[in-house]
C-alpha cells in the first residue's frame, strides 16, 4: 500500500480499529507502509485524543461508557473539523516545498500542519506548543524554530518581547494566522488584547495568509488585530457570501474559498 499522509493513515487506523476491536503495531506498519515508530506516534496521539487506548504492542477500542458521552456531540465536531480541514488544505496548496513559514496559535491553523506530510525542506517558526508537537508527529519533519517568550496561559502561546525579537530577526515566505472576527472595512480581529505578536509575524513574512471559518466574517470585536494592509491572503469555506467575498476584495485582498474535503 503506498505511504499515506499522516491524516489518512491515522484514520484508517481508527477503521481497522472499528472493525476488528484491536490494532497490532507491527501490523499497522506493514499495512501503511511506515515504521513501527511512525505508528507508535499515531496511536499516542489518537490515545491523547481520547480515540483509542494502547496497550503493549498495539491498542484497543475505547470502553462503551467511556465513548458514549462524547458521542452526543460527534456530528458537530466533525462538521467543523470538515471545515477547519478543508480550509488547511487549500492553505497548504500555498507552501512551495523549502518555504519558511510561520504558524500561529489556533486550531485552525493547526489543522495545516498533517498537510504539510508530503512538503520537502520546510523551516517553521511558531509560538505554539501545540503546533510544535504537531509538527514532530510529521515523518517528514520540517525545521522547526520556536519564537520563546512569555507563556500566555489564555492564548495557549508564547508572547512578549522576546518572542517578538526572536521573530524579527528572520525573513519568511509566509505567515498563516487565524483569528476571532472578520471586520469587512477594518481587517481581522481578536478578543486577545496581546496583539503585538501578530503583527511583527505580518511584518516579518511577505505574505499573510489569514485562514478562519465563514461564520468568523462580519463579527465585530473592538481588538483591530491586522488591518486589510497587512494581509495578503484570505482562506475560507464555502459559505462565504459572494458580498463579503467583494467587499474583502475590494480591500486588495485574494480570498480563496475552500472546496469541502470528503464527508461534509
Amino acid at each position: 500500500m503506498p505511504k499515506r499522509n499522516t491524516v489518512q493513515r491515522r484514520h484508517g487506523i481508527l477503521e481497522q480499529l472499528a472493525s476488528q476491536g484491536q490494532v497490532q503495531v507491527d501490523e499497522l506498519a506493514r499495512t501503511f507502509d511506515t515504521s513501527e515508530v511512525t505508528i507508535r506516534k499515531d496511536l499516542a496521539q489518537l490515545e491523547k485524543s481520547g480515540l483509542l487506548l494502547r496497550r503493549y504492542g498495539g491498542a484497543v477500542q475505547l470502553p462503551a461508557e467511556l465513548t458514549q458521552p462524547a458521542a452526543e456531540s460527534a456530528e458537530s465536531r466533525q462538521e467543523v473539523s470538515f471545515r477547519k480541514q478543508s480550509i488547511a488544505l487549500a492553505a497548504a496548496s500555498c507552501i512551495r516545498d523549502h518555504n519558511r513559514i510561520i504558524i500561529d496559535f489556533g486550531t485552525t491553523t493547526a489543522a495545516l500542519i498533517p498537510q504539510l506530510q508530503n512538503k520537502r525542506g520546510l523551516v517553521v517558526m511558531t509560538n505554539s506548543l501545540n503546533v510544535a508537537a504537531a509538527i514532530r508527529e510529521l515523518d517528514n519533519e520540517p525545521t522547526l524554530l520556536m519564537s520563546g517568550g512569555t507563556w500566555d496561559p489564555h492564548s495557549e502561546s508564547f508572547q512578549g518581547q522576546v518572542a517578538e525579537q526572536v521573530i524579527a530577526s528572520y525573513d519568511f515566505d509566509q505567515l498563516f494566522i487565524g483569528c476571532d472576527g472578520i471586520d469587512l472595512t477594518r481587517g481581522t480581529t481578536t478578543f486577545n488584547e496581546l496583539l503585538s505578536l501578530s503583527r511583527v509575524m505580518a511584518d516579518a513574512a511577505r505574505e499573510v495568509v489569514v485562514m478562519t471559518e465563514a461564520d468568523k466574517v462580519g463579527r465585530r470585536i473592538p481588538n483591530l488585530e491586522l488591518p486589510w494592509s497587512s494581509v495578503t491572503t484570505l482562506i475560507t469555506d464555502d459559505r462565504l457570501t459572494q458580498i463579503h467575498k467583494q467587499q474583502i476584495e475590494a480591500q486588495g485582498v485574494r480570498v480563496i474559498i475552500a472546496q469541502p474535503v470528503q464527508g461534509e
